[in-house]
């Protein structure tokens, strides 16, 4: 694809301008600035970090090339995440704030035990370094290799994780949530645009309308055998995933810790979710609005749904390349350097987000209790040491990534067998006092071994699974969720006074209802979460 001199001379002074912005506000003198940027954001910023960490593989490329392959279905994801977001906001947001933690699973360790701790803090290390670091690289270099496609895919990876970790690593968390402020804006004003001048090269919305009238290309509601997103999984199995990422991912929830106050934590919360329902305009129509208007010049390409792996076997079309290319073909000289500065930046932002995530991971969770001496100093030293070999393991991996049909059922269905378990763990230990920390590590361990047992099956013994992907999440989380009951109600109770702390109950409700009294309409969170919900429901509505 032809890139102008102009378009480069833009992306380039943008990716260092951002880097610079970084870090000139990056923190570093203590844990507390470095890994949670002093405890001091407000809801604005967190929203807007939320939103450039979110934006990657899965919510950029990923789901606009789902867009070109089945319409907007991959939007269930999205919409009922925000109703997810909503739940987060309300019950557990608070108990995170107020206890003080630095990451997810010290969270499970007030509640249960060590062993729990240390179990899901694996586990979301081997997670963001293999499904999140590893897929945002990949990502990168494919836009990367589109405007320079003589040079190397994996010198590309390198370059993009230098460009990520240069300001990461230095400035810890302020300098990515700094970084993610601009970069958000600039994406979904960028967006934006590409959307207009999609729906005006294709005529407008009711031509749109009248291609895809045929099926189910504009229809969120899908049949139960739909390859995509069946309608039972997206009642069962998308409200899982969707509260793995939001509520128990420490790469999303780290941002959230860094909320200066419950109240600034919880309007972030709520304003990223806003700013979630325009996805569907912005990152997925344009990739069905591609296919519209033959984007890969392809003769012969059928109208009805095809999916991934035969669009890239018989006519060559990786839809990873949708939403980069619909910028080339689109967007006049100019525009498609800021789009294109934008589009990378928000992918190293979801990388530099990845990085932190680990790194306070390693060393909050693990180092510190082998070190138990070490000062602040040290902690923060340690932490870069950590992103730089997370940086080398991504590295490695993101080539691997090409195996897979899309980026969305690489990380949607990883995601489905490993977050279950997880799930079932923080929702027992908020809403059930009896459960205890014997019944979590069963839980988590017998969830783990049905998720490793299906994959195995599927991916090392060649078995073929029919059931949907969305359908087997809800499996591994009943079976982890009665493991748990039944072995919680065998053995002694929880610690009292340790349940009472981490728990919700109704006087929790009563007494946030009193601090609302007087509080304009406008400022009131219960308001703010009721109009997002119904948001929510109308754009299900619309597109049912």
């Amino acid at each position: 694809m032809s890139i102008s001199t102009i378009d480069i001379t833009i992306l380039v002074v943008f990716l260092v301008g951002i880097i610079w912005w970084a870090l000139r506000n990056g923190q570093s003198e203590d844990s507390d600035s470095y890994f949670l940027a002093g405890r001091s954001m407000k809801w604005p910023i967190i929203g807007l970090s939320l939103f450039a960490a979110s934006v990657s593989s899965s919510t950029l490329m990923g789901h606009s090339g789902e867009g070109f392959i089945s319409g907007i279905a991959v939007f269930n994801y999205n919409w009922i995440s925000v109703l997810v977001m909503v739940f987060f906001a309300l019950f557990f947001l608070p108990f995170y704030i107020k206890s003080g933690i630095f990451t997810m699973p010290e969270f499970l360790e007030r509640r249960f035990d060590k062993k729990s701790r240390y179990y899901f803090s694996f586990i979301t290390i081997f997670g963001n370094v293999f499904l999140d670091a590893a897929a945002t690289l990949y990502t990168g270099s494919l836009i990367i290799k589109l405007i320079f496609p003589e040079v190397d895919l994996f010198l590309i990876i390198v370059i993009m994780a230098i460009i990520a970790g240069s300001y990461t690593i230095v400035g810890g968390l302020s300098s990515a949530i700094n970084a993610d402020v601009i970069q958000a804006t600039i994406l979904i004003i960028g967006s934006g645009i590409l959307y207009f001048f999609a729906i005006h090269e294709i005529g407008g919305w009711e031509e749109l309308a009248m291609r895809f009238n045929d099926g189910v290309w504009l229809k969120l509601t899908r049949p139960l055998d739909d390859p995509t997103v069946p309608w039972l999984g997206m009642w069962l199995g998308i409200p899982i995933l969707g509260f793995y990422f939001w509520a128990n991912n420490q790469v999303m929830v780290q941002r959230v810790l860094s909320a200066k106050s419950i109240d600034h934590g919880r309007k972030g919360v709520l304003f990223v979710g806003f700013l979630y329902l325009f996805t569907l305009f912005i990152f997925i129509l344009p990739g069905l609005i591609g296919r519209g208007i033959n984007l890969f010049d392809v003769e012969g390409l059928p109208q009805h749904m095809v999916d991934g792996s035969t669009l890239k076997s018989a006519f060559g079309i990786n839809t990873d390349q949708v939403y980069p290319r619909m910028i080339v073909k689109l967007l006049p000289v100019g525009l498609i350097g800021i789009i294109l500065a934008a589009m990378i930046s928000a992918l190293t932002s979801t990388l530099s987000a990845t990085l932190s995530s680990v790194s306070t991971l390693f060393t909050m969770d693990f180092y510190q209790r082998f070190d138990k001496n070490a000062d602040s100093k040290k902690l923060v030293r340690v932490g870069r040491i950590t992103s730089i070999v997370v940086l080398v393991f991504a590295i490695f991996w993101a080539p691997v990534i090409q195996q897979f049909d899309s980026l969305v059922s690489y990380y949607q269905e990883v995601m489905s067998y490993l977050a279950p378990p997880i799930v079932g763990t923080f929702f027992l230990g908020l809403f059930w006092q009896r459960s205890n920390a014997k019944g979590a590590m069963s839980g988590l361990l017998s969830g783990l071994f049905v998720a490793a047992a299906i994959m195995i099956a599927k991916y090392v013994l060649g078995v073929e699974i029919t059931l949907h992907f969305l359908l087997l999440a809800p499996i591994v989380l009943i079976f982890s969720v009665v493991v748990n009951v039944v072995v919680s109600l065998l053995t002694p109770a929880p610690n009292p006074v340790q349940v009472a702390q981490n728990t919700w109950t109704r006087k929790i409700w009563h007494e946030e209802s009193k601090e609302l009294e007087g509080v304009v309409w406008y400022k009131n969170f219960r308001v703010l979460a009721l109009a997002l919900v119904i948001a929510c429901f109308t754009m299900y509505a619309i597109f049912f």
